[in-house]
């Protein structure tokens, strides 16, 4: 349980350094340091990577980061799509879905690694390809229970042209916006199953994340981002691997 606990903290340590990649560690944390079922785990992942996000966003209000016609562009889309993943993950085994969710690691890892360079070059805004953004963000949201950050702060700079704090001041709205959507949706699907969430652990999770995040936000001038970025890409391969090792052999004795 004590290694839940720092898992909840590193979740909103990542998301305050870096406004993106805290949030995919939710559902590895609930899943193999609080033992919850994967479905379970996915929806309570999105009520506290929503509780997390909201929480961050709210702080960069006073300093007004956040572009509101581009959250607008990326983030209606994606709310729809995210509707659309969440109703199409209830058809999807949850072991399936962790395969998926280790697959979503390698390319926000790759991400990372890729956005270490020239992260503040700004672009011309591209409104088709902000909404295309938003809509595939969206289905990744629904079906794994990410908030997606490591795809919406790169979509909003290179095609939003946004500054790179606008970007993840917008980005933790965006994520916010998704996630209380597919949870919404995950609640009523595990309602009509009879499965309960454990709102204890979700609140408490959420909780700590939040601290996470001011503490994150305090040291996040103190140590160089592109090496913060290396080092975590780094730790999502080596999670994505370890979901692969757990979960595969379980697809396998399922087909034989």
């Amino acid at each position: 349980m004590v290694l839940g606990w720092i898992g909840a903290l590193f979740i909103g340590i990542s998301l305050g350094l870096m406004g993106s990649g805290g949030s995919i560690l939710t559902v590895p944390v609930l899943v193999y340091l609080f033992g919850q079922e994967e479905k379970v785990a996915i929806a309570g992942s999105l009520a506290i990577v929503g509780t997390i996000a909201l929480a961050g966003g709210l702080a960069y209000l006073k300093n007004k980061l956040v572009n509101w016609k581009t959250l607008a562009l990326l983030g209606l889309p994606s709310m729809f799509s995210t509707y659309l993943g969440a109703l199409l993950a209830a058809h999807i085994s949850g072991i399936v879905q962790l395969i998926i969710f280790s697959f979503i690691m390698f390319i926000a890892a790759i991400s990372m690694f890729k956005n270490n360079q020239n992260q503040e070059i700004i672009h011309s805004p591209q409104t088709n390809k902000i909404v295309a953004s938003g809509l595939l963000v969206g289905i990744i949201t629904g079906i794994v229970g990410v908030g997606g950050g490591f795809l919406i702060v790169p979509a909003l700079v290179i095609m939003g042209g946004l500054p790179m704090r606008s970007a993840i001041a917008t980005s933790l709205f965006i994520i916010a916006i998704n996630s209380y959507t597919g949870f919404i949706k995950y609640y009523l699907i595990l309602k009509q199953h009879n499965t309960s969430l454990d709102w204890y652990i979700i609140l408490l999770v959420a909780g700590i994340g939040v601290v996470g995040t001011f503490v994150g936000k305090f040291i996040c001038h103190k140590v160089p981002q592109k090496k913060l970025k290396r080092y975590f890409a780094y730790f999502l391969i080596i999670m994505a691997v370890f979901i692969l090792y757990k979960e595969v052999p379980k697809v396998l004795n399922l087909v034989t």
